[in-house]
């Protein structure tokens, strides 16, 4: 018997058929070569570009666009990969509006930028066929890439072209990390993330070892010896808990793997989703489970954050997003205890201020009833492998050097800036000219 939205506890086929299909297709469809010709053309092509100087990966933003309006958009997208071997997800991904496209003079002096990650976007769609790069020839040197995320794959392909030898370790059955992953699955459509990573190894020069990560069957000091040096980039693992009173009840779930889940799911109508959902957090993963649990048929979702809208990760387009889909967002409000018999029934919440001693319970509190909750309040490091940390990440230099010698560290379990996978990209890129000057005698 198909399930409705009003069906009670957590169920899959809450929608038709068709209504999958339409909720989770491409966020933003991409642009036709007259409207990329049309968006180019809006570029003012600025010598000191700010939109160059906000991207972390420093893209020159007004060349892609100039190459784009002259009708190379093959050269645009060498000229993208060149700093963003990941440039193709990043388009899809990247908050644009938080970067580059805040800060495009077209943005400051009329309220509406170029649309830089679209046009990014219509010009690496373009290289998804032959590889615009050549590997060097062999150094005769290998390196370890723990982790085939965003900063392992950059570090790895910046590596390969150098001429070096790389293997990845990488704990999933599959390559990708976030970007394969933890994601929202209507901003990577048709397995992008899966194709982005078989053309980035085509350069040559990668081995990926599957199932295997560091503390299972993985070693610092083993990979130290087998290779010349090593670059972590294996993210964080753990989820932080609730820390409440039945915080431990059934239909509390990490939102990182209903994420997964849904990304690696081949018929999205057998996914169970419950009527009324809570997400807790105010990251961008908060906004991605919340959107899609509203996408799957829940009747109705809550996102819950203990401050106000300023302080959240998520963007204001994500929140827009969100709001926009149906998802109501309450801020100012904690966790306080999970209640239900066994399951999850309803979510108690404490209202919160913000004061002259930091975050406080105002003392008035409320419920919202759920039979399904996601945790969404940040992410862990595990086994730090004796490096010093920072924090609860790994320190690292500007160049991604470690505490230890020969090792070095980027993305998300490194302690050197936003978790955005164009950070983690740059971080990787930047890690892996490092590496090869050292390897080399230059560094």
């Amino acid at each position: 018997m198909t399930n409705s939205q009003s069906t009670p506890g957590i169920v899959p086929n809450r929608l038709s058929g068709d209504a999958y299909g339409d909720n989770f297709s491409d966020l933003h469809p991409p642009l036709n070569d007259h409207e990329a010709l049309v968006a180019a053309d809006r570029c003012y092509f600025c010598h000191d570009a700010p939109c160059m100087e906000a991207c972390p990966t420093t893209i020159d933003i007004p060349l892609f666009i100039r190459q784009i309006a002259t009708g190379t958009p093959e050269a645009a997208a060498k000229t993208i990969l060149n700093q963003n071997i990941l440039g193709g997800m990043c388009a899809r991904v990247c908050p644009t509006e938080t970067l580059c496209e805040e800060v495009c003079v077209r943005e400051t002096a009329e309220g509406k930028p170029v649309v830089i990650g679209e046009l990014q976007r219509y010009a690496t769609d373009k290289a998804m066929g032959a590889h615009p790069f050549t590997r060097a020839a062999s150094t005769g040197k290998s390196v370890a890439v723990v982790g085939a995320g965003p900063a392992g794959l950059s570090a790895a392909h910046r590596l390969a072209m150098h001429g070096h030898d790389v293997v990845i370790y990488d704990a999933r059955p599959k390559a990708g990390g976030l970007n394969e992953f933890g994601i929202a699955s209507y901003k990577s459509t048709n397995d992008f993330a899966a194709r982005e990573v078989e053309w980035l190894l085509s350069i040559g020069g990668i081995t990926v070892k599957l199932g295997q990560a560091l503390g299972n069957g993985l070693t610092l000091d083993k990979l130290s010896a087998d290779h010349d040096a090593v670059f972590l980039g294996m993210g964080l693992a753990g989820v932080n808990a609730l820390g409440v009173e039945g915080d431990d009840k059934d239909g509390v779930l990490d939102a990182v793997d209903f994420i997964s889940d849904l990304r690696q799911a081949s018929d999205l109508s057998t996914l169970p989703v419950g009527r009324h959902v809570v997400v807790i957090g105010g990251g961008m993963t908060a906004v991605d489970a919340a959107v899609q649990a509203k996408l799957l048929g829940a009747e109705d979702v809550a996102l819950v954050y203990r401050r106000g809208r300023d302080r959240m990760g998520a963007s204001k387009f994500e929140q827009d997003l969100a709001a926009s889909k149906g998802v109501r967002i309450i801020t100012h409000a904690s966790p306080k205890a999970v209640h239900g018999n066994g399951a999850v029934r309803e979510v108690e919440f404490a209202y919160t201020a913000d004061g002259a001693d930091g975050l406080a319970e105002t003392g008035e509190v409320f419920r919202l009833p759920a039979d399904q909750v996601f945790k969404a309040i940040g992410q862990t490091l595990g086994d730090g492998q004796g490096l010093e940390l920072e924090g609860r990440k790994i320190s690292i230099s500007m160049t991604g050097r470690t505490s230890r010698a020969g090792v070095w560290a980027g993305g998300d379990c490194a302690s050197g800036g936003d978790d955005l996978t164009v950070t983690a990209v740059a971080e990787g890129r930047d890690a892996a000219e490092d590496i090869h000057a050292t390897l080399m005698g230059e560094g």
